[in-house]
């Protein structure tokens, strides 16, 4: 039992930061977030060479290392996406007034080859593993997901809380395919299902039968699970779901953001503009010359 209360720590520790970090990367600079990208699918191809290894190691240690690489290799997934480097054919806000089957059609649009990621990188990982002893990873996986798949779809149909501080300035678009309302049919269906399987899981992970490395395994993708059933409830709960990751998603400085860098300020530029006009003028071109062949001699 001790070992699957360290493993509740441990997920809960790597949800938290691996999120702010996500976050973090994709409120810097333009080249800097590019860097992220190569990192992050480089860390990604090693993460998938770990899960392979680590499903042939049924241990303990197997089971954190499966759980990790999973985590890696779905965080390429989160930020591919954040960064804006693999979303969807559809880069525009929703058009006012769009509704039913076309809603629908130009909301999966927006995130099409972001969804059509995460399901070849589910293949990737369910070949790696097959038929191995170790599927906490594959496990792992599977539970983001699926959860996060009921995720949008929720905020497609309407929850209180949309979250729009989670999305970066270049996927603001984005929250005008979400719908606020009060609830709806979904959300229930989502947490309760989800819930039952977490029961089992929970059964399984504390079943005296169960060796270490099967409780530590039960109890990694369960806290995963769990999490994500609490993203659930935040999004319809009168409650902050921004609070934990404050320190991720502040506003960093203009300058820094992408195409703003080689923007003048807007006094600069009226100046500019006005010595344009002037020098466009006989007069106002000559007085201009004048001045600037004076200081060129100084």
């Amino acid at each position: 039992m001790p070992d699957a209360v360290l493993a509740i720590v441990f997920a809960v520790f790597i949800w938290w930061f691996s999120t702010g970090v996500v976050l973090v990367l994709n409120r810097l600079s333009t080249s800097a977030v590019r860097i992220s990208q190569v990192a992050s699918t480089a860390l990604a191809l090693a993460a998938l060479a770990g899960l392979a290894h680590a499903a042939r190691q049924p241990g303990v240690a197997g089971a954190y290392c499966a759980f990790t690489s999973a985590l890696l290799v779905w965080g390429w997934n989160e930020l591919s996406f954040l960064s804006g480097w693999i979303t969807g054919p559809r880069r525009t806000e929703l058009p006012p007034h769009t509704v039913g089957w076309a809603r629908f059609a130009a909301s999966f649009q927006a995130v099409q080859w972001h969804e059509l990621g995460i399901l070849c990188t589910g293949i990737v990982v369910v070949a790696v593993t097959w038929d191995a002893p170790n599927q906490v990873g594959t496990a792992t996986y599977l539970v983001l997901w699926v959860m996060r798949t009921s995720a949008k779809l929720n905020l497609f149909l309407g929850v209180r809380n949309l979250s729009e501080a989670f999305l970066p300035e270049h996927l603001a678009y984005m929250a005008s395919y979400f719908r606020r309302r009060a609830m709806n049919p979904l959300l229930p269906v989502s947490v309760l299902a989800a819930s039952a399987y977490l029961v089992l899981l929970v059964s399984q992970a504390a079943d005296a039968g169960a060796s270490g490395s099967a409780a530590v395994g039960y109890a990694l993708v369960g806290t995963m699970l769990a999490l994500a059933i609490l993203e659930h409830l935040l999004l319809v709960l009168p409650l902050d779901a921004t609070a934990a990751w404050r320190w991720a998603i502040a506003r960093r400085n203009p300058v820094d953001r992408p195409g703003t860098r080689d923007k003048k300020p807007a006094a600069q530029a009226k100046d500019n503009t006005a010595f344009s006009v002037a020098r466009a003028t006989p007069i106002g071109g000559a007085a201009l010359d004048a001045h600037d062949k004076f200081f060129q001699a100084r």
